[in-house]
């Protein structure tokens, strides 16, 4: 059975808008809140019948106001523009960190095809 890391170290970095995150099998990642928003594993935005999802746009400038704990396993993020409903697991956060530029390139893809390029 693969053993999920699990956070040493959790920072927001409220000025350069990213949320550092370190894992105890050494792995360190730079999330950046828009990419975490467009990224929120609530049912609003994963919807729910699977695929990619509802395209989130316009939150290039989004902010995160705190981070709950959820037991040991999970934060809940409280973006500034009032989302906060997803529960960002510790295997999550791994993996959107690990598959950052995969994900966010697929991400502008869906935005260019949406006709809804970003605004930065």
């Amino acid at each position: 059975m693969n053993q999920i890391p699990t956070p040493t170290e959790i920072k927001l970095r409220t000025t350069s808008r990213v949320l550092e995150i370190a894992f105890d099998d050494g792995a360190r990642f730079e999330l950046p809140f828009e990419y975490l928003r467009v990224f929120s594993p609530s049912a609003e935005v994963k919807g729910h019948g699977g695929g990619e999802g509802l395209l989130v746009t316009d939150k290039e400038n989004v902010g995160i106001r705190g981070i709950d704990p959820i037991g040991q396993y999970a934060v809940r993020l409280n973006f500034d523009d009032g989302h906060d409903t997803g529960l960002y697991s510790w295997s999550l956060l791994y993996d959107l960190g690990r598959n950052h530029a995969t994900r966010w390139a697929r991400y502008l893809e869906r935005c260019a095809a949406a006709g809804r390029p970003r605004r930065v």
